[in-house]
C-alpha cells in the first residue's frame, strides 16, 4: 500500500512522498507527516547480512512507496559511493562501554552528509516524476553543519539553486571556512546578525510569504528546503540505526529482538525522531535518551510537559544544538496529540504567539519512550577528557554531550541494555573546543596547527573535508540583517 504525506496542521489533503519532498514546508507552515509509520518487511536476521546501501533500499522503499525500484537504488547509489571515506558509511566504534555510531564519515565530516548526500538525488527525481520544470531554490537555515552538507550535495546539480543562511557569530571558524569557501556557480552562503532561530524563522517566513512565492513562481523558480523539516532529510536518517543495530547482531554483540538504548545529541529533533520512527517500524529499541546542551528547552520539557523557548540563548562549544524552537518536534507532538491537526494548530499557535506551550497529562504518557538529559559546558568539556584518558579516544563537542547524558543516565538507572551513542560530528569540525577540553595547553596554537596535532593524539588521518579548506580562498562574505532575508534571495535570483 502506498503511504501518503499530509501536513501535521490538516491543510492541503493528502500528496505522495515525492510532493512532499519537493515542498519541504507545507503551504500552512506544517511538516509532513507519513499517513501510518510502516514495519519492517525483512527480517533483522536478513538484514544483518546487507551492505549500508542494500539496508537504506530496503528501509527507504517503505516510505518513498511512489519511487520505482530503479529510481531508488539510484539515488542511494548516488550518494553513498565513494565521497564516504570507510566502506560502512556509518562504522560502530565500541568505547567506555558503549558503541559510538560514527556518522561523520561523508564529505563534510557530520551526521547531515548521511541525509544530504542523498536529498538531490531524491528531489531532482521528484521533479522529474511530477513533470516540474521551474528551478528549485533549497532556502536553509543552518546551526554548522546541515549549510556545508547541503552545499556539498547540491552544488552545481543541473535545475537547483541553495541560499545557506547562518549565524554570524554562532558556528565554529572549521564550520564556517567550510561554508564560506564553497564553489558552484549555484550557491550562495549568507551570515545573518543573530542566532540560529533568527535565521530558522525567517526561512519559515519566506515559504509561508505568498506574495514572494508568486514573484518567483512568475520567474520560473520554486522553493524547497534542505533542513530536517523534509520528509527527503528525516526518512534517510532512519536507515542508520536499523543499520546499526543489524550490525550489532551480524556481529554477535546483541541477539535478535534484544531492545537496545539509543543515545542523540538534539537540537531540532529530527535526528532522534528517525530513531523514533525506526523503533516504531518494529526495530528493537529500549530508551530514545534525548542528550541537550546548556539550551535544554528538550530537557525541560520532557520533565515537565512544557515546551518554553522564552529564556535565554547561550552560544556553547555545540552550536548544532544551540536551538530554542525544534521543528521536528512538531512531528512528534502531532502523533501524541492523536494525529489531530487541530490539536497541534492549538500549541503550534501558542508556541508562536507566547513562546510557550504545555501538553496534557494523557499526551505525556506518548512520551514513555523518550528520557531527556543535558551537559553544560564544564561537563562536555570534561567528558571528552576523560573519554580519550580512559579509553584513547576523542570525541567532539556534541557526541560528548551525549556520552555525558548515558553515562549520568547508567548510572541513576542501572540500565544495562546495549547503547548507542550517535556520533554526529568529527572531532576535526571542532578542533579548538576538543583539544582545549583535554589540554588547555593547545589554546596557544592556531587552527590548523590543532588540526594536526589532533590527528597524532587520535592516531586519525586528517579527513579530506579539513585539509581541503587549509588554503581555499574565501567566496562568500556576504552578512545581512534579518529583515534583509528576502532581498538577498531576490537579488541572488535576479
Amino acid at each position: 500500500m502506498n503511504i501518503m504525506y499530509s501536513s501535521t496542521r490538516g491543510h492541503g489533503g493528502k500528496i505522495t512522498a515525492s510532493q512532499a519532498i519537493l515542498k519541504g514546508l507545507a503551504e500552512d507552515g506544517g511538516l509532513f507527516v507519513p499517513d501510518r509509520i510502516p514495519e519492517l518487511d525483512v527480517s533483522l536476521g536478513d538484514l544483518s547480512k546487507m551492505s549500508y546501501r542494500q539496508v537504506a533500499y530496503e528501509v527507504m522503499k517503505l516510505f518513498l512507496t511512489d519511487f520505482t525500484k530503479e529510481e531508488l537504488k539510484t539515488c542511494i547509489d548516488r550518494a553513498y559511493d565513494s565521497k564516504f571515506d570507510v566502506p560502512e558509511i556509518a562504522p560502530l566504534k565500541y568505547a567506555d562501554g558503549a558503541y559510538y555510531l560514527e556518522l561523520f564519515h561523508g564529505a563534510t565530516i557530520a551526521f547531515k552528509d548521511m541525509a544530504l548526500s542523498i536529498l538531490p538525488h531524491l528531489m531532482i527525481t521528484s521533479a522529474r516524476k511530477n513533470d516540474i520544470k521551474d528551478e528549485i531554490v533549497i532556502l536553509t537555515a543552518t546551526s554548522g553543519d546541515t549549510g556545508k552538507a547541503a552545499l556539498a550535495g547540491f552544488a552545481d546539480v543541473a535545475g537547483t539553486r541553495i541560499i545557506v543562511f547562518y549565524p554570524k557569530n554562532g558556528v565554529s571558524p572549521i564550520q564556517e571556512k567550510q561554508m564560506v569557501t564553497q564553489k558552484g556557480a549555484n550557491t550562495l552562503v549568507v551570515g545573518i546578525k543573530g542566532n540560529f532561530d533568527d535565521a530558522q524563522t525567517g526561512v519559515k517566513k519566506m515559504f509561508g510569504d505568498k506574495e514572494l512565492e508568486k514573484e518567483l513562481g512568475e520567474k520560473g523558480f520554486r522553493f524547497s528546503s534542505a533542513n530536517s523539516i523534509n520528509i527527503g532529510r528525516l526518512v534517510p536518517q532512519i536507515v542508520y540505526y536499523v543499520y546499526s543495530y543489524a550490525q550489532l547482531l551480524k556481529d554477535g554483540k546483541i541477539k535478535d529482538g534484544e531492545a537496545i538504548n539509543i543515545v542523540v545529541p538534539t537540537g531540532n529533533f529530527g535526528n532522534i525522531l528517525a530513531a523514533f520512527y525506526a523503533k516504531n517500524m518494529g526495530l528493537p529499541v529500549a530508551k530514545l535518551i534525548c542528550a541537550s546542551n546548556t539550551n535544554k528547552v528538550l530537557y525541560d520539557f520532557f520533565e515537565s510537559g512544557d515546551y518554553d523557548r522564552n529564556r535565554e540563548f547561550h552560544l556553547t562549544s555545540s552550536p548544532s544544538m544551540d536551538i530554542l524552537i525544534s521543528s521536528n518536534l512538531e512531528r512528534l507532538i502531532y502523533r501524541i496529540a492523536g494525529n489531530d491537526p487541530a490539536r497541534n494548530n492549538e500549541l503550534m499557535a501558542d508556541l508562536s504567539s507566547k513562546g510557550v506551550y504545555s501538553i496534557t497529562d494523557e499526551e505525556r504518557k506518548g512520551l514513555k519512550d523518550f528520557y531527556g538529559g543535558f551537559a553544560d559546558e564544564k561537563e562536555t568539556a570534561e567528558e571528552i577528557a576523560r573519554v580519550y584518558k580512559d579509553c584513547g579516544y576523542v570525541i567532539d563537542t556534541h557526541t560528548a554531550v551525549a556520552s555525558y547524558v548515558y553515562r549520568k543516565y547508567a548510572e541513576k538507572t542501572g540500565d544495562k541494555a546495549v547503547t548507542v551513542i550517535a556520533s554526529t560530528a568529527s572531532p576535526f569540525k571542532f578542533t579548538r573546543s576538543v583539544m582545549n577540553a583535554i589540554d588547555p595547553k593547545y589554546d596557544a596554537m592556531d587552527d590548523f596547527a590543532l588540526v594536526d596535532e589532533l590527528s597524532k593524539i587520535a592516531k586519525v588521518k586528517v579527513p579530506n573535508a579539513v585539509e581541503e579548506i587549509r588554503s581555499a580562498p574565501v567566496i562568500h562574505d556576504h552578512v545581512c540583517e534579518i529583515n534583509e532575508m528576502p532581498n538577498v534571495v531576490r537579488n541572488f535570483l535576479k
